[in-house]
């Protein structure tokens, strides 16, 4: 069956062009999808327009739209089976990370059906007896939602749900190494009842697919989620329209571990923060600060805990994480290593590829520890997306806030302390859109995500991640109009 889903049909590339996917942990084949260009991707703005300007979809009452999110996540709660397994042989991430991952996209589509159904604007008091005055919200138009291979069901929803109950159509450019959910997500979609031309489907290369969707006058929102350079180029195209635009770029997120923090959670809590799902989570916690007189103790038990991570593949239950997403990744996760170590940082564990002959197909690479890093490295300011952890000293709290907000990111980051009083002072004074404390990676779909500084902006999830997607419009009516008599 055809792969690009355009105006409600299952169509092939116009060009024929198709697209082997295999599996990051062993290079197996997992499926041939159709390999969208320029040419398709128009043709998906074309309908998306069309839907917008004379389709149902934005004139539907807004609790109706809610009840086909609402039945969006039942039919995901159905289908977390093959969902999971797809993410998983997409990604190569362990089974039970795509898992929990089902359930969140099915909990996102639920909370914002719920979310539209239950907001209806504002009245606005004038002082005026004679007025009615409402601020309303309506659809921004035709989004173009582009989204990464990490986590790419979870963030599809973040951006479709919101985009849909707002009352706009889309145009979908997944990553074209894991489109496999963002197909099955397009069939549920039309399942529950969406109509023709409200989502549309394109899979191919950013270059081609993607970027269309960036300076095309019919496009009126852009939301991207992926790497600096990419949104940046984006951003830069979508100018030349206005058009809309929503970034979340990564970070370089700080995990400040002050000494008299709770030990066993907080080296726990630091190994998850950085080697979960191999390091490819834009808010992982790749910079641990540890305060001086910890560090020694601190950063032992780490590396010693981190030397006996398993590997493995999504189906291995032994394993504790996967593969890297591809062999071009690796390569680029071992030249940042290797200009750590260049610079001074003292290499702990990892640091070279896994000599298991299990693992050879795949693109693995171990949980590595780079110690004794100074903010100046480009370790400490460069994103790995890899499984490398920086560690850093820091002798008291103006110097742990300063190393942290060191950076051009700004996305998230925690603080370890049992003095809540610390916690406070330095959750306020972090530049980051998430702070954690005593905890990390944790997030609901009613709180707001994104970033400060160059990790984007916008905000997805929550009030705000719905806000996005809408436009504000006051509306004044004159319920006693009489003559002014100014030019009489």
């Amino acid at each position: 069956m055809p792969d690009l889903f355009i105006d409600g049909e299952w169509r092939g590339a116009l060009d024929e062009r198709t697209r082997e996917i295999r599996c990051p942990a062993d290079g197996s084949l997992v499926g041939v999808v159709d390999e969208a260009g320029g040419k398709d991707t128009a043709e998906a703005i074309a309908a998306a327009r069309r839907a917008f300007d004379e389709g149902p979809w934005p004139r539907i009452p807004a609790h109706e739209r809610g009840d086909l999110l609402l039945r969006v996540a039942d039919l995901l709660a159905r289908d977390k089976a093959p969902l999971a397994r797809a993410e998983s042989l997409d990604t190569g991430k362990r089974l039970v990370e795509s898992e929990y991952d089902i359930d969140d996209v099915a909990n996102c589509f639920r909370y914002f059906g719920r979310l539209v159904a239950s907001e209806s604007g504002r009245v606005v008091d004038t002082g005026r007896a004679d007025v009615d005055s409402r601020v309303v919200h309506e659809p921004v138009g035709v989004c173009g939602l582009i989204t990464p291979w990490n986590y790419p069901l979870l963030q599809t929803a973040w951006k479709v749900a919101p985009a849909l109950a707002a009352g706009n159509t889309f145009v979908l450019k997944p990553s074209e190494l894991t489109p496999h959910t963002a197909i099955h997500l397009v069939r549920l979609l039309a399942e529950a009842g969406l109509p023709p031309g409200a989502g549309n489907l394109v899979l191919g290369a950013g270059p081609e697919a993607g970027a269309p969707l960036g300076d095309h006058p019919d496009v009126d929102l852009v939301s991207f989620t992926g790497g600096l350079e990419t949104g940046r180029r984006l951003m830069a195209a979508a100018a030349g329209t206005v058009k809309k635009v929503a970034l979340e770029l990564g970070g370089k997120n700080p995990n400040i571990v002050f000494a008299d923090a709770g030990f066993e959670a907080a080296v726990d809590m630091a190994l998850t923060a950085v080697f979960l799902h191999s390091g490819q989570v834009c808010s992982a916690g790749a910079r641990l600060l540890v305060e001086d007189s910890l560090h020694d103790r601190f950063v032992d038990e780490v590396v010693r805990r981190a030397r006996e991570i398993r590997l493995g593949g999504p189906f291995d239950e032994r394993a504790r994480t996967g593969p890297l997403i591809s062999a071009a990744h690796r390569a680029k996760v071992e030249a940042y290593v290797a200009r750590g170590v260049a610079e001074g940082a003292v290499l702990r564990c990892g640091g070279s590829r896994p000599d298991r002959q299990d693992l050879a197909g795949g693109f693995y690479y171990p949980p590595t520890v780079l110690d004794e890093c100074a903010a100046g490295m480009s370790v400490v300011q460069e994103e790995s997306f890899g499984p490398v952890l920086t560690v850093e000293r820091f002798t008291g709290e103006e110097e742990a806030v300063r190393l942290a907000n060191d950076t051009i990111y700004g996305l998230a980051g925690a603080v370890w302390t049992s003095d809540e009083a610390r916690a406070a002072r330095v959750t306020e004074r972090l530049r980051l859109g998430t702070v954690w404390i005593n905890d990390f990676h944790p997030y609901v779909p009613q709180a707001e995500w994104g970033g400060f500084k160059q990790s984007g902006f916008g905000r997805e999830l929550g009030p705000a991640g719905l806000a996005e997607y809408r436009e504000t419009k006051h509306i004044w009516r004159n319920t006693r109009p009489t003559p002014q008599g100014w030019f009489e």
